[in-house]
């Protein structure tokens, strides 16, 4: 009886009066909620779900330490397509371990409601490639075999401005398409002094699931993609991090042709000074950034720096943070000279410097294959056999011989989770050494059958397993 006469106050003429009085106040609510609405259409058809499966540690000792156990895991993700033909961002720990990567793309628009041949009530499921990875930035390209689908711009990146209206999409916990609200809390936040990498903070909710979703301001454009939380509890407590759209318009393209990107450097180490470091050293200053190594033989050390130094401005731009100095260095390209103006001990010395690129283990793979005598034709890869002289080259590798992936080709008979860079050392348990052994192998196969490779990625070993 008591809610009923509630909600006979609730529907009296008196309540009526006073919402009458508020209609401006409702009517700016309403065209919020529409506004919000309406962005929503918009950014939601680009976002995917990554769903990525593969092999890892499933148990921790007491200790931190990584046990034997092995077993089979499976992330979840997020993803924005940049490109109307299939190409998708996310983030590299996304992919981690990755043996098959599916991605749902959800229904397009206008199909809402509809029976569609080929999207379901969640979407369409693709199976991915990799593209490219830089695990330093923690970015990430994918491609599926789709065309025409709705995309989202990063060719113009947005500057946030602290308090500005943002939001995040994604899949929280595998909760495909959901969308959250919050502010830009800090523009430029570095977690780590000495890491040269800054994300945009916001109180956002975020969760496990969110990793390479997008954050958009009001007008749909991109702000940055959503990376990373702090939390004691493992869910959202409004300390959301997101690589700044700024870094992914840099390193997309780069992804894009190489598979990696091109860093330039000057082949120096340097840290983030602190109190502590500038008192125990009897420094000048308490700030900025400090160089604790020089790399022999780099320009760096032709131009005379040396350790100790603090580094003043580049060019004329102060570089009071690390930050500052890489970004400094980003704005050239390999062989351009720059000006660093130095503080050392108590007196300022000016150097000219030359950028080199950061040398890249398979940047020059693809100078040694021959599109036919290097061609693997059912892996659809150009493949190259280790020898003495390349293994060598290869600081990382752990296994001096076997077969290394130099680049995929254009219109293979599968799509086989390969990517440039990897090694093949075995196939279904036998040794691989020669692109010969690796075809004969290949040839005693129908299709249908299945294959385990034993490849070695960024250092690590993993089975790649599929049906040819």
């Amino acid at each position: 009886m008591l809610f009923l006469g509630i909600a006979s106050l609730l529907s009296s003429g008196s309540v009526a009066a006073q919402t009458s009085q508020r209609a401006p106040v409702s009517d700016a609510l309403h065209q919020l909620n529409a506004s919000i609405e309406s962005l929503v259409e918009r950014v939601s058809p680009a976002v995917v779900q990554i769903i990525v499966t593969g092999y890892g540690s499933t148990e921790q000792s007491d200790r931190g330490q990584t046990s034997v156990v092995i077993g089979r895991q499976r992330a979840i993700g997020s993803g924005i397509i940049v490109d109307a033909e299939g190409y998708i961002v996310t983030n590299a720990h996304v992919l981690n371990g990755a043996e098959k990567i599916e991605v749902f793309v959800p229904p397009q628009p206008g199909t809402t409601g509809k029976v569609d041949a080929n999207y379901g009530p969640q979407g369409k499921s693709y199976q991915g490639r990799i593209v490219g990875v830089t695990r330093e930035i923690d970015l990430a390209v994918i491609k599926i075999e789709a065309h025409g689908l709705p995309a989202l711009s990063i060719g113009n990146p947005a500057l946030p401005a602290q308090g500005e209206m943002v939001f995040a999409f994604g899949s929280p916990e595998g909760l495909r398409n959901t969308v959250t609200m919050g502010v830009v809390s800090a523009v430029a936040r570095q977690p780590d002094p000495d890491s040269p990498l800054v994300y945009v903070q916001t109180d956002t909710p975020i969760n496990p699931g969110n990793s390479g979703g997008p954050l958009v301001n009001a007008d749909g454009n991109l702000v940055g993609i959503n990376t990373f939380i702090f939390s004691t509890s493992g869910g959202n407590q409004g300390l959301g991090f997101a690589i700044p759209a700024g870094v992914v318009a840099f390193a997309y393209p780069q992804l894009l042709k190489y598979g990696h990107i091109h860093q330039p450097e000057i082949g120096v180490i340097v840290q983030t000074i602190t109190p502590e470091l500038a008192e125990g050293l009897h420094l000048k200053r308490d700030f900025g950034v400090i160089v604790s190594d020089v790399v022999p033989g780099s320009p760096a050390e032709s131009a005379g720096l040396k350790i100790q130094d603090i580094i003043i401005n580049v060019d004329g731009t102060p570089t009071a943070s690390l930050p500052l100095f890489t970004n400094s260095l980003y704005m050239h390209g390999a062989g351009e000279r720059v000006t660093l103006q130095v503080l050392r001990g108590s007196d300022q010395v000016q150097l000219q410097v030359p950028l080199m690129e950061r040398p890249h283990k398979t940047d020059n793979l693809t100078d040694l294959v021959d599109p036919e005598k290097n061609l693997v034709r059912r892996l659809g890869i150009l493949g190259i056999e280790l020898d003495l002289n390349l293994a060598q080259s290869l600081p990382d590798l752990r296994i001096p011989t076997g077969v290394i992936v130099a680049a995929k080709t254009v219109g293979a008979q599968q799509e086989v989770p390969l990517q440039s860079g990897d090694v093949i050392h075995a196939f279904n348990g036998t040794t691989i050494t020669t692109l010969a052994g690796l075809r004969d192998a290949l040839t005693k196969l129908q299709p249908g059958d299945p294959v385990a490779l034993l490849v070695e990625r960024f250092g690590q070993l993993q089975y790649v397993a599929f049906l040819l």
